[in-house]
């Protein structure tokens, strides 16, 4: 089984989910981890599994204003800094470029601050949106990995990722 993981991250702490996602993927066959601005349709052919995630902003996926705000919060605080990926392109951008596919099975993930999804919003849907209408097909609802207000994953999440993931990927492999 061969999946693949595409993460934009700005702050790490998606990266890092995506890392604990490939971790979990990995017991069970191949993995493929790559920042969006290096996910090619090369790198998506042949995937057994598609799994996209990326940080909330402003209730959603980023955009460039949004990129720019987190630049500038990393240039103001000492204690923040961007992902090393950071400066690629977002997911906003890689799905309009993006074609159509036919049934490969795809998961959203994102990453937000922890309160109500009311009040923070979900990037996750938004992915899991893109990802049917480039015709992937969902085998899981979006799922949301929180943070703090210091912008660190929240106790337990790392551990949550690698559970989700070895799930997506157990319910593939008892199906096919």
């Amino acid at each position: 089984m061969k999946t693949v993981v595409i993460y934009e991250s700005l702050f790490g702490n998606t990266h890092l989910v995506a890392e604990h996602v490939a971790e979990a993927a990995g017991l069970h066959g191949e993995v493929v981890l790559v920042p969006v601005g290096e996910a090619t349709s090369e790198v998506i052919d042949g995937a057994d599994l598609l799994v996209v995630g990326g940080p909330t902003h402003v209730h959603g996926l980023t955009w460039s204003a949004t990129r720019h705000a987190a630049e500038a919060e990393a240039a103001k605080h000492d204690d923040r800094t961007l992902d090393p990926d950071a400066e690629g392109p977002g997911l906003r951008t890689w799905f309009h470029g993006l074609g159509q596919v036919h049934g490969t099975p795809a998961a959203a993930f994102d990453t937000r601050f922890d309160g109500p999804a009311e009040f923070t919003g979900r990037a996750s849907k938004g992915i899991g949106r893109r990802l049917r209408h480039h015709g992937f097909s969902e085998v899981a609802e979006p799922e949301s990995f929180l943070v703090d207000k210091d912008n660190h994953l929240l106790a337990g999440e790392s551990d949550r990722a690698r559970r989700w993931a070895d799930g997506l990927v157990s319910r593939l492999t008892a199906a096919g």
